[in-house]
């Protein structure tokens, strides 16, 4: 679980980070749920977004992802998704 000044910390640093993947219609499924997770071992926070033609809001999309991965949801902003896990091997972002 994070602080406040942890998410406040993690969502200054989103702000430069690219979104580099989109949830559509297809929902959040294996594959998705097996990318979001690589990504976060790779990157540890990371930036999704839920298109408009998606099932899911953006917030059942984050909790779902996050309880899925294992991640902490940092922030749900329109359709932005940003998440953060800490890396085992990866590690960058010091909290």
């Amino acid at each position: 679980m994070l602080t406040s000044k942890q998410r406040a910390h993690l969502r200054s640093l989103a702000v430069h980070e690219p979104t580099i993947m989109q949830i559509g219609k297809g929902g959040i499924g294996e594959n998705l749920i097996k990318t979001v997770s690589d990504a976060l071992e790779a990157r540890e926070l990371i930036k999704l977004s839920v298109l408009e033609n998606s099932d899911e809001t953006p917030k059942s999309a984050a909790e779902a992802l996050a309880e899925e991965t294992g991640a902490d949801v940092v922030a749900v902003t329109g359709r932005k998704i940003v998440l953060y896990r800490e890396s085992e091997k990866h590690k960058k972002i010091e909290l």
